[in-house]
């Protein structure tokens, strides 16, 4: 059961929350899975909805900030939010609802919005109907452009404008592209017959920088109108986007960015010069996957992201530019998903295998390599030889200057783009699960960078696992899972009679009933109790030393179903929004999770705190 959220309840959980050292408590929620007001259902969650602002009133006073999914544009064959741009942002965010309404002259009928929620294929359903709503989305917004353009709005016309100016950098790009895709039928830029537009925005000379600016001017000139309905349309969801950000802002609620490490095709199309020719981003071979992962996203090339006096060169200035983008418009922060892929990214030949018998390694941390020697920032010296050449901690010896080196993105981009935003570099929040190379770690801990422990990846054969309650340390980020790992509920149940499930049980007795007479009793209950275990894990999140701390939307709201599983697609991943009546849903009992995590602090911690402890069990 849950508890009821109520002002007083809330006000009792923040003090709970600040007694057991927490500065954060962040609620994660990827844009589509927002809820959606009673009859405005379309099929795909956002923020800017009715049931988003919704939501947002809901957290006030409970989370300090929201943290979201990326925000890019996604292709209309692939939900995943992994793959989107880096500059235009998603046009399945725009309410529609909105757009019908006298704020906006009404550039939507009531009558095009009313048909579109009412075959909804997953209408009354917490599911996005991603396939229905692309194509929805896309005859929806034709009309509300075609009707602002009737509607000659004179002070929506001029904020328009001023927004295609500040942010020309970026939107003709993508408006371009846009326009290529309709030429060519086809928004896949590899596909496309016309080696010129493959390559519009990379010339290799003189003579075709004249020839493609021709055609530039042509298919600017042909797809004029596209190419204005699609900045009209970023222009909407930025605007969108801005008052609620301020409607959050009002509520005492910030919002957290998702930066994932991927370039759309679309970027890579409009930056191509800028990634290394022939080279892709990927994971080495581990326990999870023996051939390695073959990401295929381009990999930025090291030469064009600083000149030689040490300044940012051509990729660099773009990168600073997204990230003080990203800052800007998330007060709340920025977390950086893949951290290892910025500062030590592993490397293979497109076409070829992750695997290093293939020619992969670490960019900037492979000496030996044939190609990649040039990046190198440690000498052979200073690798351990004697592991074989993928082996993530081989980089032994590490002085204070290649340390810097492994971290000018971080420091001067990364770090930079905060500070010009006025935030500092807490505002970054770093996934740095897994196995850390020795570089990654070192640059980590050099800028102080906060770093994230998933409790639901402890090892409880080791008792120095970096994810266990006691090892836990104050600066980083905790939770128990993210959007790719089971709902605690449901990790439980796994584990539930199971030799695993004791160990972790053993462990969880050993962190947070140190001081029980009844260790062993309290063991054989939990290892058959899968409530019982859900519970203890959770308390473990919160009885853990981290300042901050992240709750997933499946874990705090007790739902069974896996938002993404990995290695696998369809449907079913990406595609699940937290009901519409969620209001009416049990959460997880947190007043009872925060007394028993300030009680296993020890018996001194809690008569210290007992009337906190008193207040809590008061909440029903």
């Amino acid at each position: 059961m849950g508890f009821v959220i109520d002002k007083k309840s809330k006000k009792t959980v923040r003090k709970a929350l600040e007694v057991l050292g927490k500065k954060n408590f962040v609620f994660i929620m990827h844009g589509g899975s927002f809820p959606s007001a009673e009859g405005e259902n379309t099929g795909f969650g956002t923020i800017n909805s009715n049931g988003g602002k919704k939501f947002i009133e809901y957290s006030k006073d409970l989370f300090d900030a929201i943290q979201m999914g990326p925000a890019g544009k996604t292709k209309s064959s692939d939900a995943s939010p992994y793959t989107g741009t880096i500059f235009s942002n998603n046009p399945l965010f725009i309410d529609l609802k909105e757009l019908t309404t006298k704020k906006w002259g009404g550039i939507l009928s009531c009558e095009t919005f009313d048909e579109i929620v009412s075959q909804n294929p997953n209408k009354g359903k917490n599911r996005t109907s991603y396939s229905y709503i692309v194509n929805k989305q896309e005859e929806a917004l034709t009309e509300a452009y075609e009707n602002f353009i009737k509607l000659n709005d004179k002070k929506l016309i001029k904020e328009f404008d001023s927004y295609k100016v500040q942010n020309k950098s970026w939107l003709d790009n993508d408006a371009l592209y846009e326009a290529l895709a309709v030429e060519h039928q086809c928004d896949y830029w590899h596909n496309w017959k016309s080696d010129t537009d493959k390559n519009l925005l990379n010339p290799k000379s003189n003579e075709e920088k004249i020839e493609f600016a021709k055609r530039i001017d042509e298919v600017s000139q042909k797809y004029a109108k596209e190419i204005d309905r699609y900045k009209f349309i970023q222009f909407v969801l930025n605007k969108q986007n801005e008052e609620t950000r301020k409607f959050a802002k009002s509520n005492d609620i910030k919002m957290i960015a998702d930066r994932q490490v991927a370039f759309s095709d679309r970027d890579e199309w409009a930056y191509q010069s800028l990634f290394l020719d022939g080279w892709c981003l990927g994971c080495p071979p581990d326990y999870f996957s023996k051939d390695g992962q073959a990401w295929g996203f381009p990999v930025v090339n090291p030469e064009k992201l600083y000149n030689g006096d040490g300044s940012l060169g051509e990729a660099g200035v773009l990168m600073k530019n997204l990230y003080k983008k990203m800052f800007r418009e998330n007060p709340g922060g920025v977390r950086i998903d893949h951290i290892v892929g910025l500062i030590d990214p592993w490397v293979y030949k497109k076409g070829s295998k992750p695997m290093p018998e293939f020619g992969a390694g670490r960019l900037f941390s492979s000496p030996e390599h044939e190609f990649l020697k040039k990046f190198a920032i440690p000498s052979v010296d200073d690798l351990d030889m004697e592991y074989s050449s993928d082996n993530e901690k081989r980089v032994k010896n590490l002085s204070d200057k290649q340390v810097k080196l492994y971290g000018r993105l971080i420091e001067k981009i990364v770090i930079a783009a905060a500070k010009e935003e006025g935030l500092t570099k807490d505002s970054i929040v770093c996934e740095d699960l897994g196995t850390l190379t020795n570089p990654v770690a070192a640059v980590m801990k050099e800028y102080d960078l906060l770093g994230m422990r998933l409790t639901q990846f402890t090892v409880p054969t080791e008792p120095e696992d970096p994810y266990r309650c006691k090892n836990i340390t104050p600066h980083c980020w905790a939770m128990v899972g993210t959007h790719d790992n089971k709902p605690v509920s449901e990790w439980a149940k796994s584990l539930i009679n199971t030799h695993e499930g004791y160990l972790h049980v053993k462990n969880l007795v050993e962190d947070l009933f140190a001081e029980a007479d009844n260790k062993d009793e309290i063991i054989v209950n939990m290892t058959k109790d899968k409530d019982f275990l859900k519970e203890t894990k959770l308390v473990e999140l919160f009885a853990c030393k981290a300042e901050n701390i992240q709750i997933f939307f499946t874990d705090f709201f007790d739902m069974s179903e896996t938002y993404n599983t990995p290695g696998t697609s369809g449907d079913r991943n990406w595609s699940l929004r937290l009901p519409d009546n969620f209001e009416q849903m049990n959460t997880i009992n947190l007043p009872q999770i925060l007394k028993k995590a300030i009680i296993s602090r020890g018996k001194d911690f809690a008569q210290k705190n007992h009337k906190i402890i008193e207040e809590l069990d008061e909440i029903k």
